[in-house]
């Protein structure tokens, strides 16, 4: 696992902070998807960051 992937395990316990639901690591864009809150969390070395105002905002 290098630097930049997420630990399996942690990703098993990590929910959207705003639909309490699952989250989906994309590996090529490094960041955690919450499908339903349509928002993209960000890993920043290897943390990721659950915070909605740095989210992405997914599809429309």
């Amino acid at each position: 696992m290098s630097s930049k992937e997420i630990d399996p395990k942690l990703l098993e316990i990590l929910v959207c902070p705003l639909t309490k639901g699952p989250l989906v690591y994309n590996k090529k864009r490094n960041e955690l998807v919450s499908e339903k809150a349509k928002l993209a969390y960000p890993i920043k070395d290897g943390i990721p960051v659950m915070l909605p105002e740095e989210a992405r905002v997914i599809g429309k």
